[in-house]
C-alpha cells in the first residue's frame, strides 16, 4: 500500500496486519516504533558508522537491513525469511540493490541458524511471526543457545516480541534467555508494561553490559516514548517463571482483534 504522503513510501500488509514500513528514498525513515527500538540497539551495538555482521531473522520488507546499509555502509548482512512469495514480491517491488551487501535466503529461521557458522555475527535481530503469533521454535532455550553460538563474544540478540498481561509469554522469553545471556533489557511503552493494552516489547540478550542508558536516551525521545528495563526491575517482572523448552514451546499469543491492524 502506498504512503499518500510520502513518494516512494510502501506499508506491506500479511493477512491486513502491518508488516514493514519503508521509504525507497529515505532507508532511515522508521515509522513502526518496535523497528526504531532495534534500531536503536543496532545504533549503540558499536562505533558509529563502523559496519556490522547483521543476521536478520524474518525479512518483511526488508527496512532493518535497508536502514544499516544506509548508516554502517560496509555491513554485511543475512537475512532469513521462510514465506519465499513474500521476498520474490519484495524484490520485485522493493528492490534492494547487491551494494547493500544484503544475502536473502528463504529458508526457516532456525534450521537456517543451526547451521550457521560458530561467532560468525555481531548481532542477530529476530522478528518473525507467523500471522501475528512468535513460532514456538523460535522461543525455546535450545534456539537461545543457538544463537549465543552464532554470535561473537560481545555481540547483542534483540528480538521483537508481543504480549498483553499478566505476560505468561513475556516473562518466559526472559525467562528462557536469562538461561543462556546473563545480561537483559527490556524496551516497550509504559502502557505496555503496566498491562493497560497488547504490544510490542523488545528484548535485548548479551554476555556484556548492555548499554542502557544510551538505549534509554534514545527510547525517551522518539514519539511514542518507551522505557527500558533491566536488572531487578526485570527479576521482579520474571517472577517464577520457567525458562521454555523444545518439549513445552508455544507460540506468542493471539493478538486480541484490532491490536496490529490497518484502517
Amino acid at each position: 500500500m502506498p504512503d499518500i504522503d510520502r513518494p516512494r513510501a510502501w506499508l506491506l500488509t500479511v493477512d491486513g496486519a502491518p508488516q514493514s514500513y519503508v521509504d525507497l528514498d529515505e532507508p532511515t525513515h522508521l515509522e513502526f516504533e518496535y523497528a526504531r527500538r532495534l534500531a536503536h540497539l543496532l545504533d549503540t551495538a558499536a562505533e558509529p558508522g563502523t559496519p556490522l555482521d547483521v543476521i536478520h531473522l524474518g525479512g518483511g520488507a526488508l527496512t532493518l537491513p535497508r536502514y544499516l546499509a544506509a548508516t554502517r555502509p560496509g555491513s554485511r548482512q543475512q537475512v532469513v525469511e521462510a514465506d519465499r512469495g513474500l521476498l520474490r514480491l519484495v524484490a520485485e517491488r522493493l528492490p534492494l540493490g547487491e551494494a547493500a551487501g544484503v544475502g536473502v535466503h528463504g529458508a526457516d529461521a532456525r534450521e537456517w541458524l543451526d547451521a550457521a557458522p560458530d561467532d560468525s555475527a555481531d548481532v542477530v535481530v529476530a522478528d518473525v511471526f507467523g500471522g501475528s503469533r512468535v513460532p514456538a521454535h523460535l522461543t525455546t532455550v535450545a534456539y537461545a543457545r543457538t544463537a549465543d553460538r552464532v554470535l561473537r563474544p560481545g555481540g547483542h540478540y534483540a528480538a521483537n516480541l508481543a504480549d498483553g498481561a499478566p505476560f505468561a509469554f513475556l516473562r518466559s522469553q526472559l525467562a528462557t534467555f536469562a538461561e543462556v545471556f546473563p545480561e537483559l533489557a527490556l524496551i516497550a511503552e509504559p502502557s505496555v508494561l503496566r498491562g493497560r493494552r497488547f504490544g510490542n516489547a523488545v528484548l535485548i540478550a548479551a554476555h556484556e553490559p548492555i548499554d542502557v542508558a544510551a538505549l534509554a536516551r534514545r527510547t525517551a525521545s522518539d514519539v511514542f516514548p518507551a522505557r527500558v528495563e533491566h536488572g531487578a526491575a526485570l527479576r521482579r517482572l520474571i517472577g517464577d517463571a520457567r525458562p521454555v523448552h523444545d518439549e513445552n514451546a508455544l507460540p506468542s499469543p493471539e493478538p486480541p482483534d484490532g491490536a496490529f491492524s490497518v484502517g
